[in-house]
């Protein structure tokens, strides 16, 4: 028999056995203790926000957000340990879940280019280093409008690495940012994080991180999910922003910039309307479809739907269809209006480092 007549292997069944002995181990190693005080400002008057579970993927697990009634901040409480950080990403980006992310990016080319523009009105940039950078498809799209600019890109993940791979970033950096302050130092006059601050541990020391990799005269440019949209209030857990259990701080746009300053930064510009993703409406719909529905072959569950199961799956999609059309023609009417009466999804900052 040639190799090329060899059955593929499951990627599905060839997983099963890891998760499943991981899920035996017991789900509490994958938690850190609860917290009685603010992450950020350390008052000790929280509040619960939310209560969800895993609406994405269906990995077991049940997770809440903690506000703090001082400052704001909502955090995960109790929050990921190492070892389910690890449990939860995987097949979450990479892997299984890949080419859903991949397509989720690659459909929002104009949303990925209007980024740069924030920078571009202060700022020619040279040399540009995208933290959290995934798969690099922001510097992808970038390129094609600052084609004279460097795009550099670091992550956790071996994304960043098929992004060099395929020449959307010059360099792949694959590490923990703060710890690399010192190789990156004085090598960019731009650095970006765009959704990349709700998903480390301590976003306050990913800030002190850039002011160290920064020169002064040096830009940082910031996005990140607005925790003060009302989407969050209406939709509940069905707001997509709130990605639990993947995002573990959630900042105000003022405590953002309070914290930047502290660390050596000055605000340029901000935007709260122009980030705003017309897609609050659809992505709950589709968020609780794919929970009410269920039926997915996942490596985290034991054994495969039977087929009865998967058709049914599928026809309960297809009957979904016109309220998913409604929810997104909902998002295209709301969103001039909302953009600028509270309901903006995300925000953007520019920074200078002084």
């Amino acid at each position: 028999m040639t190799a090329s007549s060899l059955p593929e292997t499951d990627p599905v069944a060839a997983r099963r056995p890891q998760y499943l002995a991981d899920i035996a181990a017991g789900l509490d190693r994958f938690f850190e203790p609860r917290r009685d005080d603010c992450p950020w400002c350390g008052s000790a008057t929280l509040t619960t926000r939310l209560r969800t579970v895993d609406l994405l993927q269906h990995k077991p697990g049940r997770f809440e957000l903690s506000e703090c009634a001082d400052c704001h901040h909502i955090f995960q409480n109790p929050r990921l340990s190492l070892a389910g950080l690890e449990f939860y990403y995987r097949d979450c980006y990479d892997g299984l879940g890949e080419q859903q992310m991949a397509a989720m990016f690659e459909g929002n080319t104009t949303g990925l280019k209007d980024r740069a523009a924030l920078l571009t009105k202060h700022h020619t940039p040279k040399r540009w280093l995208d933290v959290g950078t995934g798969h690099g498809h922001f510097c992808k799209a970038a390129a094609e409008v600052l084609p004279d600019t460097d795009f550099d890109g670091l992550d956790l993940s071996a994304g960043v690495e098929l992004a060099q791979d395929k020449g959307w970033i010059t360099k792949a950096y694959r590490g923990n940012f703060p710890e690399m302050t010192a190789e990156l130092a004085g090598n960019y006059d731009v650095l970006s994080m765009f959704h990349y601050l709700e998903h480390t541990l301590d976003p306050q020391v990913e800030l002190a991180a850039a002011a160290d990799v920064l020169a002064p005269g040096g830009h940082l440019v910031i996005e990140l999910p607005d925790p003060e949209s009302k989407w969050g209030r209406v939709l509940g857990k069905y707001w997509m922003p709130w990605l639990q259990p993947q995002h573990l701080n959630l900042m105000p746009i003022g405590n953002l910039k309070r914290a930047a300053e502290e660390v050596g930064f000055t605000v340029v510009d901000e935007q709260r309307a122009e980030p705003h993703g017309s897609m609050d409406m659809i992505a709950a719909t589709l968020l609780w479809a794919n929970w009410v529905v269920g039926g997915n072959n996942v490596p985290w569950h034991p054994k495969r739907p039977s087929a009865l199961h998967r058709f049914a799956r599928k026809a309960s999609m297809v009957i979904t269809v016109p309220l998913m059309i409604l929810a997104l023609i909902g998002d295209k009417l709301h969103a001039p209006w909302g953009r600028k009466h509270g309901w903006s999804n995300a925000y953007r900052v520019l920074l200078v480092r002084t």
